[in-house]
């Protein structure tokens, strides 16, 4: 036994297309010879028919080849800028290729390309690669285009009154639209590439003076470490860098409001933009900014402060409400008025189960139809789940399945999970419904108090990137609380939160609370 712990574990034996991929892709300058350095490239792009490799002379003297792959680049730019101007019969064909990008190439974006790793990259991201005999240097032409979505409005964050456009998939159109945002050159934009196979260039997005320069490392090192195959959406992203992976509740805030992340980038946190998604990653995050919405900043902040507290309302509602109806009705019936329970133990006569089957029928077929509105088509998906809803719920009463008041309390239970403005955040809460529900069902009142506190215990557990899930409440911050608990005028706002802007505090000059002019009738 001690033998076998000592033993070295066995090295994992490598595939021939991982040893293939590591040689031909490897740090391997590019050769002088144009065919060795196509025989390369042509090994790692076989079979692939939409990689193009076009031989020409430049000057008709000297061999060139152009590699580029359909659909990623401009093909009339290519023509226009690239093979017209090299292929001209007056063209004497200088010495090295920094001299043709100086003297024929009239495009911006050029790049020198040194490996054949560095060529395959510049290839796959759309920007063909010009390849000279006798010349070891390539050069990658920025001229990458490909089909894209129009900027429109967010579906899952529409407000009533504020901007009406959204990210899209494209990241350097994203990127651009935090810079219309926010003019400053204090905006930094960081990039990496994550994923083995798709290299999916994702971007640190922070304004430099506000920000603690630790989240930034921090960030960094996280995304880092993450070695999978291919990053497709957000989401990929956020399960590896998270703190509490095993918590229902997101510690990642998700958005595809450009207005969004350039107020949490002002308040010193950080945005995570990934190309091929419109969902930007803020960081750190608290529960309270979770249950914040935008619209909360641009009407007035008497109507910001009574959202917010309709909100906290209606989301203890959501949590509790079939739990609390279950608990009364199996265990504490001398809560009830006498009218009051003799009406619902009328609604009760017919119903074979007791409360709290009666309750997981009612909230596991509203889940269900909930999912089906979101997973059909939008022309038939609301109509299935609202008149699903009620023709379900109709024929369960006269059936006797479940009672007419327990059907009211799981409408205003979905009812009241919708007033979370968050998505991630509701279904968290929608989860915990249920072993509420099983506490109500077997201890009553003292089981849901017991899921409460395991709850509030829980979320002052969790950080996000070392910031209290609580914050400004646990730990407090009487100064934070303006902007958890009430929404204060803007002008009100003179300092940044303080565990993300404690570096740059002060946002705004003092004493700006508007007054009418002296001297002015």
């Amino acid at each position: 036994m001690v033998r076998f712990i000592k033993k070295p574990p066995k090295k994992k034996k490598r595939t021939h297309i991982e040893e293939k991929i590591d040689t031909n892709l490897g740090p391997d300058a590019l050769s002088s010879s144009l065919e060795d350095n196509l025989e390369k490239l042509k090994s790692i792009y076989s079979n692939c028919a939409d990689v193009i490799f076009r031989p020409f002379l430049i000057g008709h003297s000297s061999k060139a080849a152009l590699i580029y792959i359909q659909g990623l680049s401009d093909y009339e730019e290519i023509d226009d800028s690239v093979l017209s101007p090299l292929m001209e019969q007056t063209f004497t064909v200088p010495a090295n290729v920094k001299a043709i990008i100086e003297e024929k190439l009239t495009i911006s974006g050029i790049k020198e390309v040194h490996t054949i790793k560095e060529a395959v990259e510049q290839i796959s991201s759309g920007n063909p690669v010009v390849l000279v005999d006798q010349n070891s240097i390539g050069i990658a032409v920025g001229l990458a285009k490909w089909e894209k979505r129009s900027i429109e409005e967010p579906t899952a964050e529409s407000v009533v009154r504020g901007p009406r456009e959204g990210f899209i998939e494209t990241l350097m159109i994203n990127t651009s639209m935090l810079r219309r945002k926010i003019k400053s050159p204090n905006l930094k934009m960081k990039s990496l590439n994550i994923g083995k196979e798709t290299k999916t260039q994702v971007m640190i997005a922070y304004i430099e003076g506000i920000v603690d320069r630790t989240l930034i490392e921090e960030i960094t090192n996280r995304l880092k470490r993450i070695d999978i195959d291919g990053v497709l959406e957000s989401g990929y992203i956020e399960e590896f860098i998270e703190d509490h992976p095993y918590s229902p509740f997101p510690q990642v805030l998700t958005t595809e409001r450009p207005d969004v992340a350039a107020a949490n980038l002002l308040e010193g946190r950080a945005a995570i933009l990934i190309d091929g998604t419109p969902f930007a990653l803020i960081v750190p995050v608290t529960l309270y900014s979770l249950l914040q919405s935008p619209e909360d900043y641009y009407e007035r902040f008497l109507i910001g402060t009574m959202l917010r507290w309709l909100r906290y309302v209606f989301l203890l509602i959501a949590l509790t409400l079939p739990s609390f109806y279950v608990a009364i009705l199996t265990f504490h019936q001398e809560m009830v008025p006498t009218t009051l329970l003799l009406t619902v133990a009328k609604s009760r006569e017919e119903v074979p189960f007791p409360a709290l089957v009666e309750a997981l029928i009612m909230e596991i077929t509203f889940e269900v139809l909930r999912e089906a509105g979101l997973r059909l088509p939008k022309q038939v998906g609301s109509a299935v789940s609202i008149v699903g809803a009620l023709v379900i719920g109709d024929a369960a009463v006269n059936s006797g399945l479940v009672s007419a008041p327990m059907v009211m309390v799981v409408a205003i239970t979905g009812i009241a999970s919708f007033s979370i403005p968050r998505y991630n955040a509701a279904i968290a809460f929608r989860m915990l419904r249920f072993p509420m529900i099983f506490l109500a069902g077997t201890l009553g009142l003292l089981g849901i108090m017991l899921g409460l506190i395991a709850i509030i215990v829980h979320l002052s557990t969790i950080r996000s990137f070392g910031v209290p899930y609580l914050s400004p409440m646990a730990p407090m911050d009487a100064s934070a609380m303006k902007d958890s608990l009430l929404r204060m005028p803007l002008w009100a706002f003179r300092r940044r939160p303080h565990l993300t802007g404690k570096y740059n505090k002060n946002r705004q000059a003092p004493h700006q609370k508007p007054s009418p002019t002296k001297g002015t009738e």
